[in-house]
């Protein structure tokens, strides 16, 4: 399983879990970041901090330690 983090910019993805930290779970599934949902990644800075995906229809900026707590397949 990888974490959201390690795809490059224009993969498309699906979330397959979250990670069990309660402040960042809680925040990422009021964001729409559920599992189930497709998501693909738009744009990074430069060193990969943060990024852009997009959700449901909008864009949404992620920093690296959120991403990590998402599993995608």
């Amino acid at each position: 399983m990888n974490s959201l983090d390690k795809f490059p910019v224009g993969s498309k993805v699906k979330v397959k879990e979250i990670s069990k930290e309660v402040q960042i779970r809680k925040r990422l599934l009021e964001m729409g970041i559920v599992p189930g949902v497709k998501l693909e990644i738009t744009g990074k800075a430069p060193l990969g901090d943060p990024m852009e995906i997009l959700v449901r229809g909008y864009k949404l900026s992620l920093r690296k330690n959120e991403a990590v707590s998402i599993i995608v397949e």
